[in-house]
Order: C-alpha cells, then structure tokens, then sequence
C-alpha cells in the first residue's frame, strides 16, 4: 500500500508544476474508464463536464478528472488531457470518433505569483503524460502549487496550502482513496485543533470561525475553492457515486470551518474502477474519511512560498 488515491487499481496521477508562476495542474487518470459522479457544494465553481457525471445523462464512464490552478482561465488545461488520451485511442465511442470523457474543476490561485500565467493545454498534456501508479507527490505540486488556506483574512494572513492524497484498505479488496488540493477560506482543523489558517502578526491563529462573529469584521475572503477526488474499486452505478461524492463532502466539514461558502467553489469527483460489490454506505463513510485525511495530508506536506508560512514552519520539529 502507497497510502494514497493510486492505491486503487487503475487509478494513475501525474502533476504539472510551474513553480516561478506558482501555479499548477494535476491529472487523475483512469485509462480503461471509471464510473464517475461529483458533487458541488461550493458557490463559487470553475467547472467542465459536471453536467454529463448526473444520473439520466448518457455517458457512463469518464477517462481522466482535472484539477487545475488558474482559476476558469486553467480549463484550458483539459484539453491536453484529451489530446494525450486521444493519441492513445482512449475515449467514448461515437459513430466517427473516441472522444475522452475529462471532467475538470478549478482552484483560484492567480492571487500568488504571476496572474497572467495559467495552466494551458501544454500543461494539461505534460500532467497526463507523467501520469503514474506510483506514490502521489504530495504538497506544493501540481495544482496544489499556488493553494493557500486561511483567506478570510486576506491572503497576507494565510498560510501555504497544497495537495495530499490517502487511502484506506478495506480487508475483502477493496480500496477507497482520495486526492485533495486546499485553497481554503476557512481554517484547516485536524482533532479539533487548528493546524493551518489566517494566523496575525506573532503567528497566532485567528480562528476564522470566531473571527467573522466580530462586529470588526469586514469580509475579505478572496477567491478560494477545495476540490477532491474519491476512487474505489467497489462497484457502483452512476447513481451511486453520485451519493459517494455527497458523503465524501463531511470530510471537507470535518476538516475546514467554514467550508462550502459563497467565496469557494467546493467539488468532489467520484471515481470506480472495479465490480467488487460492497455497501454504498460504507463507501461513503470511508470516502469522508479519506477526503479530511487527505486535506491533513495536503497541509503538513506544504512548504513556505515566498512570506506566505507553511504548518512546517510553525512546527519545525514535526517536519
């Protein structure tokens, strides 16, 4: 076991990082298609094919899930992701052609580094070419690049964001993973306890939750989002990943205060490869929990960019 989303059989990972722009995508590819649903929870998304994962539309199967910095602008994006599959004659068959199913949605990351550089089709090409079943990088890669958490206070206040990834083994087969970039407004809580988010002058957390209570309190939230992708190889129907997707959105309520708000664009995909059938109930449950593992995964693993401090940095002994 990797612990992590790849630990699913035929799930892959690639990133594209550009670290001077500090912006990024990565690519969850599933080659020989996945049963697909997603769910959005936040008011503020950037997203591509959501339409076509809802149970009564005709597609089944997706080939590929894009997450990507660049706010709407990285979209673009997943048309490398179909470019690259298309070369390797993987898609949905219509009567002339394949055409790859690449649903995709966007982190705004364009308030760090350069705005005017985003993840284009190159970038979505190169993330799918180095797509691999190995263990995830995890942290300030691919689209976890620019991520910031703790926005409510501006992003002067925030602390690094990332990307990290965690699985859990079942015993009869079966694998649950999730993939997770933070691009929080609210603060990253892990046992209760704040372990990233809009900190002050002496590095003291300010609680966003508490914070927005005060009659002070001017909403300055930026633009922000947390976007996940569960996989499994249990078996289940459209209609049930759907479910899995809004079960796996307590893991986002467990781990981050707030969550789901005007300001962010909060989405999961769910991914299954396999037949082995299982409870959905379980699977949701399990998804929940791989989903918050994996946002605690995501912020230890990030690193200080520029004046912008990581949890690393606040607990130099636990690096």
């Amino acid at each position: 076991m990797l612990n992590g989303i790849t630990d699913v059989p035929g799930i892959k990972v690639g990133h594209y990082t550009d670290n001077k722009s500090l912006t990024g995508c990565t690519v969850i590819l599933a080659e020989n298609g996945a049963v697909g649903g997603v769910d959005v929870k936040g008011s503020a998304p950037g997203t591509r094919e959501t339409d076509l994962l809802k149970p009564g539309n005709l597609v089944q199967m997706v080939h590929a899930v894009l997450l990507t910095g660049g706010s709407a602008f990285g979209l673009d994006a997943a048309s490398g992701v179909m470019q690259f599959l298309e070369e390797n004659s993987i898609g949905f068959q219509t009567s002339t052609v394949k055409v790859p199913i690449v649903p995709a949605a966007v982190i705004y990351d364009l308030d760090i580094g350069d705005p005017n550089v985003r993840p284009d089709k190159r970038s979505g090409y190169i993330a799918a070419n180095l797509a691999t079943s190995d263990c995830v990088e995890e942290g300030c890669v691919g689209v976890g690049t620019g991520a910031v958490v703790g926005k409510a206070a501006g992003v002067n206040n925030a602390m690094k964001g990332g990307v990290g990834s965690y699985s859990i083994e079942l015993g009869n087969g079966i694998v649950v993973g999730a993939i997770t970039v933070v691009n929080a407004t609210g603060d990253v809580y892990e046992e209760g306890e704040i372990i990233a988010g809009a900190i002050d002058h002496n590095n003291n957390f300010l609680n966003i939750s508490e914070y927005m209570k005060k009659s002070s309190f001017k909403s300055n939230l930026g633009e922000n989002t947390t976007l996940s992708v569960v996989a499994t190889n249990a078996k289940l129907s459209k209609e049930e990943a759907n479910k899995v997707t809004q079960m796996s959105h307590d893991g986002l309520a467990r781990a981050i205060r707030p969550v789901h708000t005007m300001y962010d664009g909060d989405t999961i995909f769910c991914l299954s490869t396999g037949d082995i059938p299982s409870d959905i109930t379980l699977i949701g449950e399990v998804a929940a929990e791989v989903v918050e593992k994996s946002i605690i995964r995501a912020i230890k693993s990030a690193k200080k960019v520029g004046n912008i401090l990581s949890y690393q940095d606040l607990n130099p002994s636990k690096r």
